[in-house]
């Protein structure tokens, strides 16, 4: 996972792989059928590891998971024992037409993600935690694009607390309650 993750799916190798699993060819497409079939399981596996966006989902309030969400996307990415920026926008960003199957499965794992970030925030609209004039399709749009301007921007070095600060004043455009005006 953390191969791909620090250089992508094209840069990565079969060699690469090889030598970081300590097998040989055969056993890596033995176990594995394919590199692309290693790299969806390595996907998998990361999305499992951040849970930032899982427990997110447990915020009490709208206002409350964008926070978790930023947040979490800022510890994640700024996290310096991991490798930088996100493997599944670092998987994608330098795709051969060989690859296309790996970047249409990143584009439509984060199309998910968006579209559980939409439902939460329809949740919050239904239960007046959001302004009647709040649209939760742009909403969930906003954070999306946010947490991978956070992912493309620890490729690039920012630090956590840098990652963190952009977070903080991307909140201060959240619409608010009703209730909290």
């Amino acid at each position: 996972m953390e191969l791909f993750w620090r250089q992508g799916y094209e840069g990565t190798s079969l060699g690469d792989l090889t030598r970081e699993l300590g097998v040989t060819r055969p056993s890596l497409y033995a176990a594995f059928g394919s590199k692309e079939q290693l790299f969806l399981k390595a996907l998998d596996l990361y999305e499992a590891s951040a849970g930032y966006r899982q427990a997110a989902l447990t915020a009490p309030t709208a206002s409350a998971y964008a926070r978790a969400l930023l947040e979490g996307a800022a510890d994640l990415h700024g996290d310096k024992k991991n490798p930088p920026g996100c493997l599944g926008v670092q998987g994608a960003l330098a795709c051969a037409p060989q690859s296309d199957a790996i970047r249409k499965e990143l584009i439509q794992r984060r199309k998910i993600g968006e579209s559980i970030i939409r439902d939460r925030l329809k949740r919050a609209k239904a239960e007046g935690d959001l302004a009647p004039e709040a649209d939760p399709a742009d909403l969930a749009r906003y954070l999306s694009i946010v947490i991978y301007g956070i992912t493309i921007q620890a490729a690039g070095g920012a630090t956590r607390k840098e990652l963190r600060s952009a977070a903080e004043l991307a909140l201060r455009n959240w619409p608010q309650a009703p209730d909290a005006k």
